[in-house]
Order: C-alpha cells, then structure tokens, then sequence
C-alpha cells in the first residue's frame, strides 16, 4: 500500500505539474479527513508521510488551554491546563500535546473522498502558480483565446492553467466576442480568488491604448517620444498625449506613422475607435489648446484657484469644440486635468469684461483708489488684493505709470484692509459656524462654508434649497462652482 501513495504522488505530480510537497500534502490531509471517522468528526488527527518510503504515521492532538478559558468548548481537540500538566509538567497554554495511534490503511479511504481532496489541493496550488507567475506582469498586455462568456464578461484561456476575466464594464461597448476569438487586453489587477478567474484584464482603460502605442510606436519603445496621458470614450473616442525628448522628432507625425498606418492599427484594435494625437506642452493654457483639437480655441481665461479654464471660440464652431455629447471637451478636460467650460468668444468677453469691472471695484473701494489706478492695475493682471499686497516691490515698479511712493502706498493700503477682514472674518466665525453637514458636501471647503454661513447659508437644507443665481447674488462664486455645490447638497439629502 506504501508504494500505491509513492506512485499516486508520482502520477499527479507529472499529470498536473505540481509539486510533490504539495501532493504529500493532500494525500495527508485525506488520511487526516479519513482517521477522524475513527475518533470523531471534532478530533484534532495529524498524519505524517515519509515521502521516501510512503510510510505514514498518525497523530491526534490537542490544543492546551487556560482553566478558565472562554474558548475551551472542545474537549476533543482541546485540553486544560491542569490535566496537561499532569503528563506534561512543563507545557503552557497554547502549545499542542501529540498521542500516536492507529494508522488506518490507505486502500480503506473512500476513493472518492481521497480524490476530491487531492484535486482540490491540486487546484489550489495551480491557482497559486498562476498568481505567482502573473503578479509583477500587472500594466502588461496579454493576448489569449475568448473561452466562454459569462453575464457579458468575457473568460480568456492565456494558455496552460491560466485564465483571466475581461469584466463587462471593461469590454468595448457593442464589441463582438466569440469563443475562440483571439482577443487582446491590459492586464489591471491579479487577485487570489476562492474560485473563478483570478486575472482582471481591461479594453477600456486608458492604459490600454497607450500600451497599444508602445507597441506599434518604435520610438515609444526607444525612449525617443514619451506618452504624458490618456483619456477615452471606448469604442468611440479617445485623446492621448504624447512629448519628442529629441527637438528633431516629431511626436505626432511619429505616431501617426506612414500614411496613418500605426494609428489606425491602434484604432483596428479598438474597434474603430478615433485616436487625437496631442502634442503634449508644459504651458497649461496650451497644452488645453492643443488638446481642444480639432477646435480652433481663440482665448482662454484661467481660474487657477479653481483649477479651471474658460474656452472661447468662434460661435460656428462651438458645436464642434463641444463635441456630440460634450465628448470633445470632457476627453479634453480628462486628458489635461483642468476643469473646461466652452463658449462663444464673445461670451467670453463678456464674462472677462464682468469679471474685470467686480475686481476694479473692489480695489476702487479697498484701496480708496480712482478707475484709472484701479484700472491700471487690472490691466496689469492683478485679480485680487493679496497680488497687491505681497508681490515683489519690483513688479509693481515695472508698471510704467508707478513710482515708489505709490506702490508703496498701495502695498500699505492693501495689507491694512486684508488684516481687517481677517479681524472681522475670525470675529464672525466665532459666533457664525457653517453646520457639519454642509462641511461634508462634496467640493465644499471651509472658506466657503463659513462665507455661506455668514449670508445665512448654514446648512447643507439651505444650500439645497437655493438656485444657483440666488447663491451667486448672496456670495460671489463661479458660477459652475456654485451650481455644482447645490447639486452635491441636493445628492447628500435626497439620494
């Protein structure tokens, strides 16, 4: 009977290309499952095989505990103190006492017990190799064989034991897949799994069409253009951004290739989605304009505060830097980080020339100045009364109608009337608080909460309750900013 477990050990080990550690260790662990029958279901049974000779010795064990533990609910298995020590003068709670009993004989375990814990045992250690051999591969591209779908998620076969899962929301809308497709994805996750595949690969992630680039793209490969970023509508659209490290290259042309060739081999693989090759730019304002493309943006105005940039464009083609379902601007706005909202260059205008006349009058009325001083100074940049105050002395002595006693007034003026408001702000916030829930909506921060509260505005119920053109007469804001606050305080109370 030794020899049948030496050659069961042998036969699986080569059939599944395991280990034989890890047979030896299913084959104890159904001796163990079998022994227990004997000395009941509860009972502690360790098994020992000598892997030489397939001789095999059997244990049961108990676990020693407190007298008065809380946890010694097995006397199967468990043993206290007290009587331990009896035979066992020096052993402590914890350790584990060991009594050898009868072997059972291997040809008297069920077949199909024996069998069911060794292909389990098997399985686990081949899920394990597949983990092992996949999990510095992550951000890689794998191509394997469509297998079978399941709820819309498609199951690859990557070969040998090796299956991945490309989830639905990570399928290419409206893509076809058949078993025995062969089907290519971004591996994004590998994660031990009790059962199914443990590999999450993806179409729809940005990282997908970039790696697509490294391969089609030699001078990706080479170092010589560098990918800064992506962003994509699957199936339909997508933006990537792309930088020569050698003045002498061009990135985009690069990418393009001959004729369109290398970017239409990435846009077959997506099935036949539209790639905008973006010059990346380390300017924000033209890195927005290159990634507006192929709208032609004629001004931009900065919200750095917001991280946020106003668009203008010729009105014939609004529609066109909007794209169909606002697709043009949000890839852009994915692609470059910032915040975009597009219009007419002449309600751009408009929105600068009001913006402009808020802050000549504040400085008109804050720094007790006429409209040409105060205009001086907007012409000139300046948005706000810490720009006076603390920009370098020297700035201010470029602007040619300046000399040292007006700046110098000027600087003095502005840093009395902020040390002011922030008497006046710290008195308020003493006896005006904003109430948590108003904190807590998203894209609030606490200047503006206490702002809100200080016009009556103190809870999230408030803000709910508000239009958006109420709350710009009440506190001034942008006007997206404000309209996005009502709807967080809108979600947070009735989602």
């Amino acid at each position: 009977m030794n020899k049948n477990i030496l050659l069961m050990a042998d036969v699986v080990s080569n059939e599944k290309g395991v280990d034989k550690e890890t047979i030896f260790a299913a084959l104890e662990a159904a001796l163990s499952s079998a022994t227990k029958e004997r000395y009941g279901d509860e009972s502690d049974v360790r098994v020992a095989i000598d892997q030489s000779t397939g001789e095999y010795e059997s244990f049961r064990r108990w676990t020693v505990f407190e007298d008065d533990s809380e946890d010694f609910e097995f006397p199967e298995r468990q043993i206290k103190l007290t009587y331990a020590q009896k035979d066992y003068p020096d052993i402590q709670p914890g350790e584990v006492i060991e009594q050898k009993i009868e072997s059972i004989d291997f040809g008297r375990i069920g077949a199909q017990r024996a069998k069911q814990v060794i292909v389990q045992k098997v399985r686990e250690a081949e899920r394990a190799q597949v983990v092992e051999a996949y999990k510095n591969r992550i951000g890689e591209l794998l191509t394997g064989l469509v297998k079978r779908l399941e709820r819309g998620a498609v199951i690859v076969d990557l070969g040998g034991s090796a299956e991945a899962i490309i989830p639905r929301e990570h399928m290419i809308p409206r893509e076809p897949a058949r078993p025995g497709d062969r089907i290519r994805g971004y591996l994004y996750d590998v994660g031990p799994q009790v059962r199914g595949p443990q590999l999450f690969m993806s179409r729809t992630l940005p990282q997908y069409l970039m790696e697509l680039f490294k391969l089609e793209v030699p001078e990706i490969a080479q170092g010589l253009i560098e990918l800064k970023g992506a962003a994509r509508d699957p199936g339909l659209r997508a933006k990537i951004a792309v930088q020569a490290k050698d003045k002498r290259i061009d990135p985009v042309g690069a990418c393009v290739g001959m004729r369109g060739s290398r970017v239409q081999s990435v846009s077959n693989e997506l099935a036949g989605e539209r790639v905008d090759i973006v010059p990346w730019d380390e300017n924000p304002a033209q890195f927005v304009i290159n990634a507006m493309a192929p709208a032609e943006v004629e001004n931009v105005v900065i919200d750095e505060d917001a991280h946020s940039m106003s668009i203008g464009v010729a009105e014939d083609k609004l529609a066109q830097a909007i794209g169909r379902g606002g697709q043009n601007v949000r890839l852009a706005s994915e692609l470059t980080g910032w915040t975009l909202n597009v219009m007419t260059t002449g309600d751009l205008e408009t929105k600068k020339d009001e913006e402009n006349r808020g802050i000549l009058d504040i400085f008109m009325q804050a720094l007790d100045v006429d409209a040409e001083l105060a205009g001086v100074l907007v012409d000139e940049g300046f948005t706000s009364l810490e720009e006076v105050a603390y920009v370098p002395t020297e700035e201010l002595l470029q602007i040619e109608e300046f000399d040292e006693s007006i700046v110098e007034e000027l600087r003095n003026r502005a840093r009395d009337v902020l040390l002011t408001q922030a008497i006046a702000k710290a008195e308020r916030a003493a006896s005006v608080k904003p109430a948590d829930d108003l904190l807590a909506v998203d894209g609030m921060d606490e200047e503006t909460a206490y702002r809100l509260a200080e016009v009556g505005v103190i809870t999230a119920e408030n803000l709910a309750d508000l239009a958006t053109d109420e709350l710009l007469e009440m506190i001034q804001l942008d006007e997206a900013f404000a309209q996005s606050l009502i709807m967080s305080a809108r979600q947070k109370l009735y989602a």
